[in-house]
């Protein structure tokens, strides 16, 4: 029976490097491992130096999974070590070891001439709680002990049966609207734009032409390139996923200014194919609505949300690494319903901090006021701002 592996709680570049390392290890252990999801997983690998890989530690421990810390720290509370930086070599020697602990023969790796490089986004690698608030580390600590008390008392089964409430990886990209059917390919890659609502609300951008304007589900059609350099990005609209760069602060200056229809270039699939292979793996179009949204506050509150209302978390969102503030945000929003003020103090940030992560994640359902209904129709916009224009 082959051994599984599973990843989980780490950035879409860290999992790509870890999936190459991971096939070259396994080729050259002799195919006895299979790489699956994490829930069917029997070891799970979590990037504990990142933002939301303590989260996923704790929920795997609570359910019973047999974690490898991925970290640059030379201790961890993990099953098992991968230290960072991490090599297909380093890789191979662990899943060697562990195929041994677990009573499978197989024959060592054999020494390649020299390791195999794998490429990952240059990060720090710190202590993800080494910078918390005191109150911040204690509701870590507690969640903690619960996880163990209850790892405890689980009675063991044949099968370890997934967690009640797993982490979200990412947030959901908003349903895409089916196009209409048509016989040719189109002239143009978007539709017309929107109507808006309510013109008293301001759009992104005076003319509603900003690139959060332009992600509303149904506006794109088609595969899509917008920008140049690093803030190249290739939009498959269709699926609602994009190409480009690990990293989002390099793309803020998309969100700064309008676009017009003829910026978004229609490419052939052949030549889309080629392009998207350069920019690696896919990603849910949703994080960049999260960014935008992140940016369009400025330090404020979408319009129509008052800062003494109470605010929290309605699950664990994917922090993004660049912003490891995010991190003790979400775990207070976690912990109860609060205003801006009452969340800035708690994790030692500022106000406007606060305001732009809870823009972003109101606009991507990670997050909800206090006493709201529940959004309807959340695929009509490419934001919470957008939304905002028919209130």
């Amino acid at each position: 029976m082959p051994l599984t592996l599973g990843l989980t709680g780490m950035d879409p570049a860290t999992e790509s490097a870890l999936q190459t390392a991971f096939k070259v290890a396994n080729a050259q252990l002799g195919g006895h491992w299979s790489l699956v999801p994490e829930q069917q997983a029997d070891f799970v690998v979590v990037d504990m130096d990142s933002m939301y890989g303590p989260m996923s530690w704790l929920r795997l421990h609570a359910s019973g999974k047999s974690v490898i810390a991925l970290t640059a720290a030379q201790r961890t509370q993990a099953d098992h070590l991968l230290a960072h930086p991490f090599s297909a070599d380093s890789m191979a020697t662990l899943l060697g070891e562990i195929a041994t602990l677990s009573g499978h023969a197989i024959a060592k790796p054999a020494p390649a001439a020299a390791p195999t490089a794998i490429e990952i986004p240059k990060q720090p690698r710190t202590d993800p709680t080494a910078a918390l608030p005191d109150v911040v580390v204690d509701l870590l600590e507690t969640d903690l002990a619960q996880a163990k008390a209850a790892a405890q008392q689980a009675t063991p089964a044949p099968v370890a049966a997934p967690p009640a409430e797993a982490v979200v990886p990412a947030p959901a990209a908003p349903a895409p609207v089916a196009p209409a059917p048509v016989a040719a390919a189109p002239a143009a890659p978007v539709a017309a734009a929107p109507a808006v609502a309510n013109p008293a609300v301001p759009s992104i951008t005076a003319r509603g032409d900003g690139l959060l304007d332009w992600l509303v589900a149904g506006r794109l059609r088609g595969l899509l390139r917008v920008g140049s350099g690093e803030e190249r990005l290739l939009i498959d609209a269709d699926q609602r996923k994009y190409h480009g760069p690990a990293a989002l602060k390099p793309l803020a200056g998309l969100f700064d200014r309008g676009f017009a229809p003829s910026e978004f270039e229609l490419l052939p699939a052949a030549q889309w194919d080629s392009a998207a292979a350069q920019l690696g793996a896919p990603m849910p179009l949703a994080r960049l609505v999260w960014f935008g949204n992140l940016l369009a506050g400025h330090g404020r509150l979408a319009p129509g949300y008052d800062p003494q209302r109470r605010y929290r978390m309605t699950k664990w969102p994917q922090t993004e690494r660049e912003y490891p503030k995010h991190f003790r945000i979400a775990t207070v929003m976690m912990k109860a319903p609060s205003t801006v003020t009452e969340i800035a103090e708690a994790s030692g940030v500022t106000e406007a901090e606060v305001a732009d992560f809870i823009n972003a994640n109101l606009a991507t359902g990670f997050a909800e006021a206090e006493g709201d209904p529940t959004p309807a129709e959340p695929a009509k916009s490419g934001g919470l701002f957008g939304r905002l224009r028919g209130r």
